[in-house]
């Protein structure tokens, strides 16, 4: 069965510009949307999807529908953000509301695992505690915080990002597991307070 997609690909192969940009629409926000969770900054988000759409029109000759077209695009996303991330080392996540853990037993919000007091000056702690989880999430190598971000902030499941990262699942589930054990412990200062 042909699909929407592989109509368009084949078009889109043989010189089509309008199917190569219906494929760019249906998926731009999707590509928009994990550039945006990896890195937290517009202007890096916008770069990461302008480079995935370059790879995606120069490599969509080459594409043998081994996989889903959304595979395929996934996968390269999540590598021109990994690759976005060793060139730059900045990282800018702020929300304290995202779920952590390794699964749904150990998963908790990181605001509810900070102790604190309400203060005038909330605003001041929020934005230091922002810059601390943002330290945190830096320091992750690039692949465990790729997975993490897909899986805490994006809401993929495991079995999707093995998909989109191209490594099986257990890996996947190691990813998570160190970093979420290495964000716990560059934050624990935060948790003991």
């Amino acid at each position: 069965m042909i699909t929407d997609d592989n109509q368009l690909i084949l078009q889109a192969q043989k010189g089509s510009m309008e199917a190569f940009e219906k494929l760019v629409y249906k998926y731009d926000r999707h590509v928009l949307n994990i550039a945006h969770s990896f890195r937290n900054n517009e202007d890096d988000a916008k770069d990461i999807y302008q480079e995935v759409f370059m790879r995606v029109y120069k490599g969509l000759q080459n594409f043998r529908f081994r996989s889903e077209f959304s595979t395929w695009l996934y996968r390269i996303t999540t590598n021109v953000c990994i690759t976005f991330q060793t060139r730059k080392k900045r990282h800018s996540h702020d929300s304290i509301d995202r779920e952590i853990g390794f699964d749904e037993s150990d998963s908790a919000k990181m605001s509810d695992m900070i102790a604190g007091d309400s203060s005038t000056d909330e605003d001041i702690f929020r934005s230091e505690l922002a810059a601390q989880i943002n330290t945190a999430l830096d320091k992750l190598p690039p692949q465990q915080k790729m997975a993490f971000t897909l899986k805490y902030y994006d809401g993929y499941k495991i079995k999707e990002i093995a998909e989109m990262m191209n490594c099986a699942e257990g890996t996947i589930k190691r990813y998570l597991f160190t970093a979420t054990n290495k964000m716990k412990f560059d934050l624990k200062n935060l948790i003991e307070k």
